[in-house]
């Protein structure tokens, strides 16, 4: 982002905090004009692809039969890049549904403006610990929760069951199955054509570092350490984390526990093994369980809670958020759709009205996922979110940690003969706590 738009993005901001008062509760000086309404539809973009795009349509369409507010969506799937092209051009769309990561990128660039969350209806149904992960470094809240998921774990219950073992309840559990899965033959077929599990081992987007986060924290590890006020340290070289890691890199380097490429695989190229039963294990988020009915077959496999590692059994959580962009010129529809988006019934309709759900785990508390969906396997989900998840800090911009982690541990994982974990985790430590420090986010 340019100096030029940087200067524009803080002018506007403390226009958009005029003219938005009824959701930030904040008042610019009189001597700075509000932005206005330009008498358009009120403009929502999310990241979306076409049968996400198709469940938000209709989403929308649904709120402008209720409230008579016309609303201009578009699905954008190279959300950020596009972005910066609005941003360049100094007219951002009004409201923005992305990633709750995405909140820390966003504020550091000027994309956004505050919110109160007391003026949001139904706020008191949403947990405080999400309207905590919305927080910016400066304790302000710059996003509203509209939904959540964690990642969970997939197993191909057929083979599991004709090699007669048992559901796995550790990581050393679950290194076993994957092998099994490698050598003994699984699929009946005579070929020793089958992996253990699906992993997107590539840097690429940071994937490795995604991916293996949540085996990080099951064995104690962290690639960070919130040291409170803002403020973070590395924490990527700690025994446990070595814990967590060794683990990892012994699946790399035993024949057949991760699909033949691994290293270089992104999401896009990794989970078809699992989809066309070439693997039998998969940690994903539950986006894909329509996916796999259809090519799988849902009794085929099964979803279980995620098998603990030395501490416990956290997965990652991530989600989405409804960001007020610094731009907005529309306080009163803005309030409207974003009250209906987090109610009972915009959260179901979120749900249920297209072919892909873009709320998985509902933020309103008042709505029961495995109800809605009348699918037990999102009762894990659920339940995994509320008792054994852990999100990235999202105050901070994490994209640049997460993608020096999948580099580090993209070099340990790939040399099988070093001794190297200690080292890597050590190098691994120094890009982040440099990164850090550039966001001036180093306790």
């Amino acid at each position: 982002m340019d100096s030029k738009f940087k200067s524009y993005s803080r002018a506007t901001l403390a226009m958009a905090v005029a003219s938005a008062a009824m959701l930030t509760g904040c008042s610019a000086g009189s001597s700075t004009p509000a932005a206005t309404d330009d008498g358009q539809p009120i403009e929502v973009w999310a990241r979306a692809g076409t049968d996400a795009a198709t469940t938000y349509a209709a989403m929308f369409k649904e709120f402008t039969a209720k409230t008579g507010v016309e609303v201009n969506f578009q699905g954008v799937p190279d959300l950020d890049q596009q972005l910066q092209t609005r941003a360049a051009s100094k007219k951002l769309p009004d409201i923005v549904i992305n990633d709750s990561a995405a909140l820390g990128n966003y504020t550091a660039q000027g994309y956004l403006v505050e919110v109160d969350k007391s003026t949001v209806e139904g706020n008191d149904k949403i947990a405080d610990s999400l309207w905590d992960e919305a927080k910016g470094l400066d304790g302000a809240t710059y996003g509203v929760p509209f939904s959540r998921q964690t990642m969970v774990t997939m197993i191909r219950k057929d083979w599991r069951e004709k090699l007669g073992l048992p559901v796995p309840e550790t990581q050393e559990d679950l290194e076993k199955l994957a092998t099994a899965f490698a050598t003994q033959d699984p699929d009946g077929n005579g070929q020793a054509d089958t992996y253990g599990m699906t992993v997107p081992g590539s840097t690429e987007r940071g994937y490795l570092g995604w991916w293996a986060s949540s085996y990080l924290w099951q064995n104690g590890g962290a690639y960070l350490k919130d040291e409170g006020e803002g403020k973070f340290a590395a924490n990527a070289s700690s025994t446990e984390a070595q814990e967590g890691v060794t683990w990892i890199k012994k699946q790399f380097c035993t024949p057949g526990n991760t699909q033949p490429g691994a290293l270089t695989a992104a999401t896009s190229v990794a989970s078809p093994f699992f989809q066309t039963g070439k693997t039998g294990i998969i940690l994903t988020g539950p986006y894909n369980f329509s996916s796999f009915d259809t090519s799988l077959g849902k009794d085929v496999y099964e979803v279980i809670e995620a098998p603990k590692g030395s501490v416990d059994n956290t997965v990652l959580a991530e989600g989405e958020n409804i960001y007020v962009t610094a731009s907005n010129g529309k306080p009163e529809q803005t309030k409207q759709v974003i009250d209906y988006l987090v109610s009972a019934d915009g959260q179901k309709a979120g749900m249920t009205a297209g072919k892909q759900p873009i709320v998985r785990v509902p933020v309103n508390g008042d709505v029961d996922a495995a109800a809605v969906y009348n699918d037990p396997r999102w009762a894990v989900v659920q339940d995994a979110l509320q008792d054994s998840s852990k999100a990235f800090p999202s105050a901070i911009n994490f994209v640049p940690i997460k993608q020096v982690a999948a580099e580090a541990l993209n070099k340990i994982v790939s040399d099988c003969g070093a001794d190297n974990v200690e080292s890597g985790l050590q190098a691994l430590d120094t890009a982040i706590n440099d990164e850090l420090t550039s966001q001036n986010a180093k306790s």
